[in-house]
Parts: C-alpha cells; sequence; structure tokens
C-alpha cells in the first residue's frame, strides 16, 4: 500500500500534490516524492521519511509547473527502507517519464531477467515500481511511430503491458511534454479515483489513491478507474480513456475497508466508514450467538480505525462505549512502521489508558485486525495494569492466516499470529480471556451493504485465495525467504538501537 497523485491543473500543483501527501499520508510512512512538469523538463524532489520531513520551503519552490504526480511509500515484501527507493521513478529513453505505483508485481523477477536479455535495460534498484517503469517505457517505444506518441498509442503500450505483468498495481505516470497517465490492474485490486475541478481556465484533473484527497483538495468526484482502465490527461487538460485490458473484474482488496483507507473515503463506491459500522454490527450479532455467557460492562476501541466498528458493537449489544486510550498523534500506523522492534517499542509510546474507564470493569477491546498481535498483546496488559477484571478482545476482521502479496506487508506465515494457532491459542498468545473473530462472509457482506454492486473481493489474506492465479508455493517461499533475512537485519538493527539507547541513557 502506498498514496499516489497526479494532477493537471491551471495554476501551480507544487502546494496541492504536497497536501494531497498529507491527506494520503496513513498510505505510507517510509519516504515521499513530487515531480512537477514545467516546459517539457520535471522536477523533482524526494526522500525518505514522512511527507512533512522531506518537502520544505526551499523545495516547494523549486517544484514549479502546472502538472504534478507524487507518492508517499510504503514498503512490502521484503524490500528495504532506503532513498534510493524513494518515488516517483525516473527513465529518459525513450521519452522522459516519472512514475509512482501503489500494488506489489508477482513476476517482478521474471521481468527484471527479459528487461536484461531482451529489452536491453538496466534496472538499479530492487522496487518492482522501477521495473514496471521500464516496462512501460519499453511498450511506449514500441507502439509509437518516429517516438510520437498519442493517447490511442499510449492506450495501446498499457494493453501490453497489461499482458506482461501480474499482480496488483494502480499507477500515476507522467511524460514528459504529453500529460498525465493512469491505470489500474485488471483485477482492480488496489484503489485509483478521478477527480475534477471547474474554473474560469478550464477544468483540471485529479487521480489519487483515495477519494478523501479529491474532496479535500476542493475537486470533485468523478469516478473509480475501472479494473484494467488507463486514462491520459494531457498537458491541455483534455481527457481521455479506454480499457486496456483483454479480461478484467473487479476484486478490491477488502484489506482497504478493514483498515488501510481513511474512514472519509469512497473506494469503489463504498464508503469505508459505512462498512467499519457495519462490521460492528457483524461482530454484535456473533457475539449475541455465540459468546452470550461473556459479562461485557464496557466496548472500549483502539484508536483510530476501530472505533466505527466498537460504536455499532457497543449499540448492538446495548453496552457502554468508552474511549479509554489516548493516542499520540505523532507516532506513526504501527502495523506499516518497518521492523518489528520498532513495532514493540512504539506500541505504549503510541497509546494511553485513562484507567478509571478499566478499574474493576470486564473490558471489551475493539480492533480493526489482528497481524503480528505485538499491539493487540501489548494493550491487553496495559488495560490489566489498569485494573480491567477482565479483557475481551474482539476483531472486525478475520483471522489473518496467509501472505499478502498484493502490496500490503504481510509476507510471511511465521510473522502471523493466526497462521498456524486457533481462535484460543491466539487468546492465550495476546492474553485475553476471550476473543471474537468477525467471519470472512460477514465482513464480506458488510462491506457489499454499503455498494450492493461490489461482488467479489481480494481476501487472500484471510483464505488463502490469490485472484491473480500465478502465486505458488514456491513464489511464496521465496518471499518468505527474503523477508526473514530483512526481518533479521531489522532485528539485529532494532536490538542495536536498543544497546545504544542503554548506553546513553
Amino acid at each position: 500500500m502506498c498514496g499516489i497523485l497526479g494532477i493537471v491543473a491551471r495554476s501551480p500543483v507544487n502546494q496541492l500534490l504536497y497536501d494531497g501527501l498529507l491527506l494520503l499520508q496513513h498510505r505510507g510512512q517510509d519516504a515521499a516524492g513530487i515531480v512537477t512538469s514545467e516546459h517539457n523538463s520535471f522536477h523533482m524532489q524526494k526522500g525518505t521519511g514522512m511527507v512533512r520531513d522531506v518537502f520544505r520551503t526551499r523545495s516547494m519552490r523549486s517544484l514549479p509547473g502546472n502538472i504534478g504526480i507524487a507518492h508517499c511509500r510504503y514498503p512490502t515484501a521484503g524490500s528495504a527502507s532506503n532513498s534510493a527507493e524513494a518515488q516517483p521513478f525516473y527513465v529518459n529513453s525513450p521519452f522522459g517519464i516519472v512514475l509512482g505505483h501503489n500494488g506489489n508485481l508477482t513476476n517482478s523477477d521474471k521481468l527484471k531477467e527479459e528487461m536484461f536479455r531482451q529489452d536491453l535495460r538496466h534496472i538499479n534498484t530492487n522496487s518492482d515500481s522501477e521495473v514496471l517503469l521500464n516496462v512501460l517505457a519499453h511498450e511506449l517505444e514500441k507502439a509509437s511511430v518516429k517516438l510520437r506518441l498519442d493517447p490511442q498509442t499510449i492506450f495501446s503500450a498499457v494493453s501490453n503491458v497489461h499482458r506482461r505483468v501480474r499482480g496488483a498495481y494502480a499507477v500515476i505516470a507522467m511524460i514528459a511534454g504529453h500529460g498525465v497517465l493512469a491505470f489500474r490492474d485488471s483485477y482492480g485490486i488496489r484503489p485509483a479515483v478521478i477527480g475534477y475541478n471547474e474554473t474560469p481556465a478550464g477544468i483540471e484533473y485529479m487521480v489519487s489513491s483515495e477519494s478523501v484527497a479529491v474532496e479535500a483538495l476542493g475537486f470533485r468526484m468523478l469516478r473509480d478507474i475501472a479494473p484494467g482502465e488507463a486514462v491520459f490527461i494531457d498537458e491541455d487538460g483534455n481527457f481521455f480513456s479506454q480499457q486496456c485490458a483483454d479480461k478484467a473484474g473487479l476484486n478490491p482488496c477488502i484489506f482497504e475497508y478493514v483498515y488501510l483507507a481513511r474512514p472519509d473515503s469512497l473506494i469503489d463506491g463504498a464508503s469505508v466508514y459505512e462498512a467499519r459500522l457495519h462490521m460492528g454490527e457483524k461482530l454484535a450479532e456473533k457475539i449475541k450467538r455465540q459468546y452470550q455467557h461473556l459479562e461485557i460492562d464496557v466496548v472500549i476501541p483502539i484508536p483510530d480505525s476501530s472505533r466505527p466498528s466498537a460504536l455499532q458493537l457497543a449499540a448492538g449489544l446495548g453496552v457502554p462505549y468508552r474511549e479509554g486510550f489516548v493516542k499520540n498523534r505523532y507516532i506513526g500506523r504501527t502495523f506499516i512502521m518497518p521492523g518489528q522492534a520498532v513495532r514493540s517499542r512504539s506500541v505504549r509510546q503510541k497509546l494511553n489508558v485513562i484507567g478509571v474507564e478499566f478499574k474493576g470493569k470486564n473490558v471489551l477491546l475493539v480492533d480493526d485486525s489482528i497481524v503480528r498481535g505485538t499491539t493487540s498483546r501489548e494493550i491487553v496488559t496495559m488495560a490489566r495494569e489498569s485494573g480491567a477484571r477482565k479483557v475481551f478482545f474482539a476483531s472486525a476482521a478475520p483471522p489473518v492466516r496467509f501472505p499478502n502479496v498484493y502490496g500490503i506487508d504481510m509476507p510471511t506465515r511465521a510473522e502471523l499470529i493466526a497462521a498456524h494457532r486457533s481462535e484460543d491459542e491466539v487468546a492465550a498468545e495476546i492474553g485475553a480471556d476471550a476473543l471474537i473473530y468477525q467471519d470472512l462472509e460477514a465482513l464480506k457482506e458488510a462491506v457489499r451493504e454499503t455498494n450492493p454492486k461490489l461482488s467479489s473481493f481480494e481476501t487472500s489474506c484471510f483464505d488463502g485465495v490469490y485472484v491473480t492465479g500465478d502465486v505458488t508455493s514456491d513464489y511464496l517461499h521465496v518471499i518468505e525467504t527474503r523477508r526473514d533475512a530483512q526481518r533479521d537485519n531489522e532485528d539485529d538493527e532494532g536490538a542495536q538501537l536498543d544497546l545504544n539507547l542503554a548506553a546513553t541513557g
């Protein structure tokens, strides 16, 4: 999961792109980048860290132009955290192209070999996004006549990209002297929306990962980009679109609704906030059916994304809803922090307990999901230390048992607390007196109730079914091996940091 943004405007876009990245910051905290275009020249600023750390007033002044794209990065599938892999990526042949990508390619190793042996292109990083950029550049060169581009030529190149590339990808690219191109994989796994703004000088367009950026920046929602579709906005603001996949079907990642997206976003016509409310309703129904023996005094959410679910759960049970944790908003989201050691240290810095809501009570804690169990275990301990008599735990999502290979950082079963444990064993691991998971069909129905047209979803992390059909056990083994090596390195770095802190403390 990353945040991508592209704007074709009638006035300078640097501030719009910066503000848009702030609105998409929840989608990636590892690195950020902006590229603008003026007089067929690109102007780039990118680096590691949060958006506010990468850009300063001086760097914003160096980003002129009315067209630009932006990206905030979240590393996945064993990728390293370094400035070389900050996006957007750039290639100058045969056209100047910059590209930002949200998702993960499942055949990037094969494509790298093809790039080297057949396309005579060199890949400088371990990022599959750079691979995707070079595939696009090569296909544009093949499709063009005497290196001339028009919308139909661009769409023909995207069709060939779809034929070569596998996995999940929502892409925004900018072609020097031409405009902004955006396209989405044929399964529609990762989200992308289009917005527009009518000005006296003409219509402006925006493409974003989520509708929240569109609406908050003063644009109006046009629609989602369809699976397999490409849209192209030229430098004059003319809008073109075409279905470029041989076969396409909508299978949005259901984890977007559970955790990844902001609640004030619409994804594929479904309100994230309403979906989370329905998740709480479904949990309440399950507790009434199967856990009537639990004497629950109060329902407390683990902020922030579980609040809507907890609110409806409490209402459905007729139990008081209370805020029991205060969140430090200057600490990042622990699930997307690279490195288990960093995640573990950040939980207590991130949350502080309101003790009066726990003392002497049977507390039902509600979270959006349980992935590694690090946060859950710490929070249950904090509740007990604050005097809770019993601590029950509810997850708005089903057990996460399988690796996700489509752009979410849960690539090895060894890291997933529920992968080889029963619900009772997971409850024991996190220290809860009882654990209630959402049922997968109930989760699908919770999202579908906000948009009945959503007939299927990408749910591989819950059921092990990979919609692209190309994820084999051998592929998963390679991913897990890489991730294990990265995790060992991160644990060593975390241990060294602890030693350094102890030495200076």
